[in-house]
């Protein structure tokens, strides 16, 4: 499985994000255009509910997400 980041923005200042894990970009988009116009809800990595509508989205965008883990980079060992 792959992660993928959704971002979906209401203005230049408002946006929200939501991780997706699936097998590929293409059917991250097909989910999110099945959830088109309606409302949709997901709990975030910090334990945060969160309901949207979607029908107030401006724009969505969706990129593969490469996760970086940040207790490794702290402690120096990605260090040169």
């Amino acid at each position: 499985m792959k992660e993928f980041k959704v971002t979906y923005f209401f203005d230049e200042d408002h946006y929200i994000r939501r991780f997706i894990y699936a097998e590929s970009q293409e059917k991250v988009e097909e989910l999110i255009q099945n959830e088109r116009d309606g409302y949709i809800s997901f709990t975030d990595s910090r334990e945060i509910y969160h309901e949207l509508n979607t029908r107030r989205v401006r724009v969505t965008q969706i990129a593969e997400y490469h996760r970086i883990d940040k207790t490794k980079k702290a402690s120096g060992i990605n260090k040169i």
